[in-house]
């Protein structure tokens, strides 16, 4: 298994300010999306999880370095690994490419969450199990 999760972007109109460049809350946008396939390609999808299990993955720390601007109508490509796995929470490190140059980066931590009692909650087993398998070790 591959340990690299990888899909595709393209910028959007709405994604970019007036003059073309890629806004930077529309990347966090875009990112959000991102989680959201990842975890559906884990067998998690959120709307299963959020509606049915009453959990849900809130980000609880994000950051990002932007390292050249990205323009309407590229296509940028999504690495995300999970560089840790803790009993209620995953660190997520993505790296956004545009035909191989890299454009930014971000560190993300997602925690497991009740969201009936909004408080964290460890990992429900095969969660837990799931994400270690996608483990990179350095």
């Amino acid at each position: 298994m591959t340990k690299t999760f990888t899909t595709t972007r393209e910028l959007r109109f709405g994604d970019c300010d007036i003059s073309g460049t890629a806004y930077f809350p529309a990347y966090l946008d875009i990112l959000n999306g991102v989680n959201e396939e990842f975890w559906a390609h884990l067998g998690y999808p959120w709307h299963e999880i959020i509606w049915k299990e009453r959990w849900g993955t809130p980000t609880v720390h994000l950051s990002c370095d932007f390292s050249v601007p990205s323009l309407f109508g590229q296509t940028l490509t999504f690495d995300l690994q999970v560089v840790r796995v803790g009993r209620s929470s995953v660190t997520l490190k993505h790296e956004i490419s545009c035909e191989g140059e890299k454009r930014w980066s971000s560190t993300q931590v997602l925690a497991a969450s009740d969201l009936d009692k909004h408080t964290s909650v460890p990992w429900p087993d095969a969660v837990k199990k799931t994400l270690d398998a996608w483990l990179v070790q350095d």
